[in-house]
C-alpha cells in the first residue's frame, strides 16, 4: 500500500459520524408586511409612495420631480412611456448614455430588508438600464410582498439564459470613514410606487 492510500485511508477511518442537517429557519412573519416594506425601503434610503390604482400612479408619477424635469426615460413599464429613447430598441447599452430616468416594474418585495425582485427579462435587451439611468422609478403591486428573504427566494425564478437581481433603494456607500453617501456610483434617487 502506498503512503497516499494509507493517508487516505486513515483519513476515512478518523472522519467525524454523519449527523443530520438543522431544521430549515422560516423567517421572521410581519404582521403587516406591507408596513414593515415602506419602513425598511425608506430606511435605505429609497422613497415609498402609495397609490391607489394605475390612474393615481400615472398622476403621482407626473408629479414626481425627477420625472417632470426629465428629458430622457427609459421605461419598460406597460403604460408608462418612455421619452428620448426606447429602451426595448436599444442594441447597445452604450446608447443608454444620457438617460435621466429609468421606471422599472419589480416582481415582488421583501419586508425584511426592503429589496425588490427585478428579473433581468423585465430590464429589457439591455440589463444595464437600472445602473446608469441618474434616477430609478420602481413599480410595484401591494400585494406582492412577502415577508422574509426565505419567501422570496421560493418565489425567484430565473429563465435559463437569464438573470434577476435584487434592489434595495438608491446606490449607497459607506466605505469612507463610515460616512453613508447616497448616489455613490450608481442611482442618485430611488422611488419606488406600491400600487393598490
Amino acid at each position: 500500500m502506498s503512503s497516499r492510500d494509507q493517508i487516505l485511508r486513515d483519513l476515512r477511518k478518523s472522519a467525524p459520524p454523519a449527523v443530520a442537517l438543522p431544521p430549515v429557519p422560516t423567517g421572521i412573519i410581519y404582521p403587516d408586511p406591507v408596513k414593515q416594506f415602506e419602513e425598511m425601503f425608506t430606511s435605505v434610503g429609497g422613497r415609498c409612495l402609495r397609490v391607489a390604482d394605475s390612474t393615481a400612479l400615472h398622476e403621482q408619477l407626473a408629479k414626481l420631480d425627477v420625472f417632470a424635469n426629465a428629458r430622457v426615460v427609459a421605461s419598460v413599464v406597460r403604460g408608462i412611456e418612455s421619452r428620448g429613447i426606447d429602451p426595448m430598441a436599444v442594441a447597445d447599452p452604450h446608447d443608454l448614455a444620457g438617460v435621466d430616468v429609468a421606471v422599472l416594474p419589480a416582481q415582488f418585495g421583501v419586508a425584511e430588508n426592503g429589496a425588490v425582485w427585478i428579473p433581468g427579462s423585465a430590464l429589457g435587451p439591455e440589463r444595464a438600464i437600472f445602473v446608469i439611468a441618474q434616477y430609478v422609478v420602481l413599480v410595484l403591486s401591494a400585494s406582492q410582498i412577502v415577508s422574509n428573504m426565505h419567501q422570496a427566494y421560493d418565489r425567484v425564478q430565473i429563465e435559463r439564459p437569464g438573470f434577476g437581481l435584487f434592489l434595495c433603494g438608491p446606490s449607497k456607500t459607506a466605505d469612507i470613514e463610515q460616512a453613508l453617501v447616497i448616489g455613490a456610483h450608481g442611482a442618485r434617487s430611488c422611488n419606488l410606487f406600491l400600487v393598490g
